[in-house]
C-alpha cells in the first residue's frame, strides 16, 4: 500500500500540472516553452501533459476546474512561488473533496 504522500507525488501533482499547462495555453495563449518556464518544467514535460501522456486521470469537478483557472491567472501574473502556492492550494482542495482517497482506492 502506498503512503498518501507517494500517491500525491505520483498521481495528484501530475494531474495538477497537466491542468495548469492546459489552462495557461487555453486561456492565456502561451506557448509550451513559456508554460514550461512558468511551471518550472521542461518543454517536453509540458508536451506530455498537454497530450495526455502524463497525468492521465481527469478532474471533472467544475468548481475545481474553475479554481485551476484562477491558479493559472495567478501564475501568469506572479513569478517565483506562485506555482508552488497554487499547486499546494489545488492539492488541498482535491484532498478536501476526497479526490486523493479515490486514487488511493484505485491505485493503492
Amino acid at each position: 500500500m502506498k503512503t498518501p504522500c507517494e500517491i500525491i507525488v505520483w498521481n495528484v501533482v501530475p494531474i495538477i500540472r497537466k491542468e495548469f499547462a492546459k489552462s495557461l495555453i487555453k486561456y492565456y495563449d502561451l506557448t509550451q516553452r513559456v508554460v514550461a518556464d512558468k511551471l518550472g518544467l521542461t518543454e517536453s514535460a509540458v508536451s506530455r501533459y498537454v497530450s495526455g501522456k502524463r497525468g492521465a486521470l481527469e478532474i471533472t469537478d467544475d468548481e475545481i476546474l474553475e479554481e485551476i483557472k484562477e491558479s493559472a491567472k495567478r501564475i501568469v501574473k506572479e513569478n517565483g512561488t506562485a506555482v508552488i502556492e497554487e499547486t499546494c492550494r489545488i492539492c488541498r482542495l482535491l484532498k478536501s473533496r476526497e479526490f486523493v482517497d479515490g486514487i488511493n482506492y484505485a491505485y493503492g
